[in-house]
């Protein structure tokens, strides 16, 4: 429970949202909290979308910051820069514009990039709370890179949120990486352990505003299980069953990681069929979803750490209505160590994250539609599968009612390469691609994982790239036609 007894800590004046807003120049470049769209400041980022001025801002959020910032800012024309994620239509029109310039990046570097001077230095962070006094302020829903970022700002305006409760306290772990050059391990050798504070401290001097709201995080929508996410589930599980008992590393516990979203939320439900004897199931990743609330309660999973709470509105009650008993299974931790390569590969993390399409090399586009238009970024996938110890991909192997395949002799936008991850997953098998050559791969993955309607143009793809000599087999006309004919070109 919470030992909080005010919201705002005396001494601490208040303001409204317009008035803070006003403090924003309007080419500022900002740093907002959020991360799985919740956790981020909403009263502030709507004044200024409402604000009179020509705004041209640059916008930094450690993952996706929700529909005021990549909605209303957008739609206000208040947004010329962008980093690194976004995951709303307006935001996404605007990037595929080019009306806004958008770069993405991996999640786990973002924090000390800001700090380093490799993005543009902040002129203010926008953050959301619980609770904000001299010096210090306990984060909301989601942790993210917020502590890096109000690190390197030069003013902070906080929003204290009455709609959030303040025993979100309890699930905080709060710890500062060191800046490189890193002569020191970080000292966390259990995914459950805590190492940190449950407040962000900072320069009172940086302070400049505090907003009060009462705005709930807007829920996470999850679609219903599809056939085709069950018919992965299922697969995954089985290849799960198989591999925890032919790898050693798995014999006393499993240590796992899912994506974001839908499938991944699917892909969690089915750890609870999945017979694992007694080893311990932990969770190791970036978001808590739905479905790791189920696990806990069916006491399938012993703990669970994140950054985020992306939970549904149903989620996010059962969660406030029973915080000691979830925080006793659940950490929050700055995405500086739930994304660090050195602690995803120390605890042997089974990666499991969805992609756009697979080609017959073992490469992976999770971001860009033909190579081109951006759906939202590629979050922290890319600190998976490199440094998991077992990288798996899951897709459907079609889109568009069945009239394009997943599965593509060459992505026309690389985010995963061959070295990144061993394993694709679809509704029609599991591709295990670790000890394979290149041409190998090509006929695993049609055998196991194409979708049967196009398994005949796969194959004669590949018979025609293998015709002529060369370790990685390509008939480069031929595989380009296959985005151009869906392009209508």
């Amino acid at each position: 429970m919470s030992t909080l007894t005010q919201r705002v800590n005396d001494g601490l004046g208040t303001e409204s949202a317009e008035s803070a807003a006003s403090r924003v120049e309007s080419d500022a470049i900002v740093c907002v909290s959020g991360f799985g769209s919740v956790g981020n400041p909403k009263a502030v980022p709507s004044a200024l979308a409402r604000d009179g001025r020509s705004l041209s801002l640059t916008i930094i959020s450690g993952g996706s910051a929700g529909g005021i910032i990549d909605g209303d800012l957008f739609e206000a024309n208040a947004v010329a820069r962008r980093y690194t994620y976004q995951a709303e239509s307006a935001s996404r029109r605007a990037v595929n514009a080019r009306e806004v310039a958008f770069q993405d990046r991996h999640i786990g570097r973002l924090g000390e990039a800001v700090i380093l001077g490799e993005l543009p230095p902040p002129d203010v962070a926008i953050v959301e709370a619980v609770a904000v006094g001299d010096g210090w302020f306990v984060p909301s829903t989601s942790l993210g890179h917020v502590r890096s970022f109000v690190e390197a700002a030069e003013t902070l305006i906080v929003e204290v949120n009455d709609a959030q409760p303040v025993e979100l306290e309890a699930f905080h772990d709060i710890y500062r990486v060191p800046m490189p050059p890193r002569d020191e391990a970080i000292p966390l050798f259990e995914p459950a352990a805590r190492i940190g504070t449950s407040t962000v401290t900072f320069d009172p001097e940086k302070l400049v505003s505090v907003v009060e709201t009462n705005e709930p995080d807007d829920p996470y929508e999850f679609r219903t299980p599809r056939d085709v996410d069950r018919a992965i589930a299922d697969n995954l599980g089985t290849f799960l069953r198989a591999e925890v008992e032919r790898n050693p590393a798995l014999s006393e516990s499993v240590r796992l990681q899912f994506g974001v979203g839908s499938l991944g939320n699917a892909l969690m439900a089915e750890l609870g069929t999945v017979d694992f004897g007694d080893r311990d199931i932990i969770y190791f990743g970036e978001v808590i979803q739905d479905g790791l609330l189920d696990l806990i309660d069916a006491d399938v999973l012993q703990s669970a750490s994140a950054t985020s709470l992306a939970l549904s509105r149903d989620g996010q009650r059962r969660l406030f209505d029973d915080v000691d008993r979830y925080a006793s299974k659940v950490v929050l931790r700055p995405a500086s160590i739930s994304n660090r390569a050195e602690l995803i590969d120390r605890f042997g993390v089974i990666a499991v994250n969805s992609t756009l399409e697979v080609d017959l090399s073992g490469h992976a586009n999770s971001t860009h539609l033909n190579g081109t238009d951006v759906l939202n970024g590629i979050g922290g996938s890319g600190d998976y599968c490199r440094n998991g110890m077992v990288s798996i991909l899951t897709l459907a192997s079609t889109t568009a009612g069945g009239a394009i395949s997943r599965i593509v002799p060459m992505v026309p936008h690389v985010d995963h390469t061959e070295h990144d991850f061993g394993v694709v997953v679809t509704e029609h098998g599991v591709a295990d691609l670790r000890r394979l050559a290149p041409h190998e791969r090509a006929t695993e993955l049609i055998e196991n994982c194409a979708d049967p309607s196009f398994v005949d143009e796969l194959t004669d793809y590949v018979e025609a790239a293998t015709a002529r000599e060369g370790h990685i087999p390509h008939d480069l006309g031929r595989a380009l036609s296959w985005h151009r004919n869906w392009r209508g070109e």
